[in-house]
């Protein structure tokens, strides 16, 4: 990966997962990124969110590694005149400087925008907050996905609601503070201007409902729980046993695809059949496309069916677990390895582009 920002100098004062994996995004691409921690308070507090496996007594944990290799840490305590010194130093010749402080904490610590941009104009001060930089509201992913509709979606028909397994808001409003910070960087090159950059967690997520959101304000239509179900498409999301007891999915979105998916499964009428020719028509009656399908899979091997799905461009996915995932070639490719007290340890990059000039 290219070290474009090599001269950048960022200060991380946030923790948890947002913040910090925007920190991460510029210490990949070459940034010089200083985490601060607070010993008072033993730092991250992810260094604490251990897996019953993790050795107790190590001070950091897998967690906290999803998002912190790769940057340099110091422990400073805002409570101490000298290390709020030591910090001002920093701050003086940085170019970006992230937070997530609740509501006045900022201010409390002598580190908020107002003062860090007297001892530096051209700072870039970028902040996270839950519901808004006004609310005083503590806001971890889990409450996101409750109060943005995340979660009232998600989960199969009948269950309670579910949140998805990884902490989705914080990922998505961490993309939302990286474009902000770029396109600070490329007004401070055209003006040499700092900037005050805010992005909440509420917003990121209304931001990203997407098609629910209009499948809301422009049909009517009130989502609900359907599992891997997508309102819109069918067959999209409903799982399949193969021969060999491996589970599949299809995201058949045309008409084509349909075509050739029913080939495949040797009932190349479906496609022609006015219940399920057309995607409406499909979608109200995907119960009994379902189970006409569900059938016919059953006695296909998944080798055999992955391999033509692939040929003819039906896109298909197998249900992996962890594990699976990273056997995969693709997957390996995206692991980066670093060394914390004298031990190896691997990550996922935070790189998904490739960059060439």
């Amino acid at each position: 990966m290219t070290s474009v920002f090599k001269d950048l100098r960022v200060i991380e004062l946030a923790g948890v997962l947002a913040g910090p994996s925007v920190g991460l995004f510029f210490a990949e691409l070459g940034a010089e990124v200083i985490k601060i921690e607070n010993p008072a308070t033993h730092g991250d507090v992810t260094r604490s969110w251990k897996l019953r496996t993790e050795d107790g007594d190590s001070d950091t944990s897998a967690y906290y590694w999803s998002v912190n290799f790769g940057k340099t840490v110091h422990f400073l305590n805002f409570s101490l005149a000298a290390d709020l010194e030591v910090f001002y130093e920093l701050v003086k010749g940085a170019d970006i400087v992230i937070s997530n402080y609740k509501l006045g904490d900022d201010q409390k610590l002598k580190v908020s925008d107002d003062i860090l941009r007297k001892l530096n104009p051209g700072l870039i001060y970028a902040s996270i907050n839950g519901f808004g930089k006004d609310s005083p509201r503590t806001a971890y992913d889990l409450v996101l996905q409750a109060e943005s509709g995340f979660m009232y979606m998600n989960g199969e028909a009948g269950s309670p609601p579910v949140k998805l397994p990884v902490a989705l808001i914080d990922i998505l409003a961490g993309h939302q503070l990286k474009e902000a910070i770029l396109i600070a960087l490329l007004h401070r090159a055209k003006t040499g201007l700092g900037a005050r950059l805010s992005v909440s967690l509420f917003d990121s997520a209304v931001a990203s409902l997407a098609n629910q959101a209009t499948n809301w304000l422009i049909a009517h239509h009130l989502p609900e729980a359907q599992g891997s179900l997508h309102p819109n498409i069918a067959p999209y999301g409903e799982l399949f046993q193969t021969r060999d007891h491996q589970l599949i999915t299809f995201a058949i979105g045309s008409n084509k695809q349909f075509v050739h998916l029913c080939r495949l499964a040797g009932m190349p009428e479906l496609a022609n059949d006015p219940s399920f020719s057309e995607n409406q028509q499909r979608v109200i009656h995907r119960t009994e496309l379902y189970d006409k399908l569900k059938q016919a899979i059953a006695g296909i091997s998944f080798t055999e069916i992955y391999e033509a799905c692939l040929k003819l461009d039906i896109p298909i996915g197998k249900i992996r677990n962890m594990k699976d995932v990273f056997e995969l070639g693709e997957a390996r490719a995206m692991l980066r390895s670093f060394s914390y007290n004298n031990k190896a340890y691997q990550a996922v990059s935070s790189i998904a582009f490739k960059f060439e000039s």
